[in-house]
């Protein structure tokens, strides 16, 4: 008992299930975290490749199979005319409109810079800064699905 008394005990109840906020938060983290990956792996002149399971049914057995196959990622990036590049940071597959307006891209000038401004966007997102722009892309989605 001496050892429980010398910590801090207090009365507390886990929460299972975070807000929608959050997890549109940790959706685009996610996402932004998978850019930032295949950036560095461009970089370095490797090619990003994530895999993830697909179940599927053999039609001649009727089996369940699972295999593992490479995942698809859409580049958020482009190189524009003038020779800088262009990053749409995207939520689902509509992009996000970073200010009022009416600006959806930022520009880099280097590949460096791309990262740097992904990850820079990540705590940005974490920290809420994104939340408004998330929101009124999620909704438009989703109004458009009780038509």
């Amino acid at each position: 008992m001496a050892v429980l008394g010398n910590l801090k005990l207090v009365a507390s109840k886990r929460n299972l299930h975070a807000s929608p906020t959050v997890q549109k938060r940790n959706k685009l983290v996610a996402k932004l975290h998978q850019q930032i990956e295949l950036c560095e792996a461009q970089q370095a002149g490797q090619t990003y490749a994530p895999k993830k399971l697909r179940t599927y049914i053999n039609k001649q057995t009727g089996e369940r199979m699972t295999v593992e196959v490479v995942k698809r990622v859409k580049e958020w990036f482009w190189v524009s005319d003038n020779g800088k590049i262009n990053l749409a940071v995207k939520y689902g597959a509509k992009t996000l409109p970073l200010n009022k307006k009416g600006a959806n891209a930022i520009e880099c000038a280097t590949g460096a810079e791309l990262i740097t401004t992904l990850k820079s966007l990540k705590a940005a997102v974490l920290e809420g800064e994104l939340d408004e722009a998330i929101a009124e892309v999620s909704n438009t989605t989703r109004a458009a699905f009780g038509k």
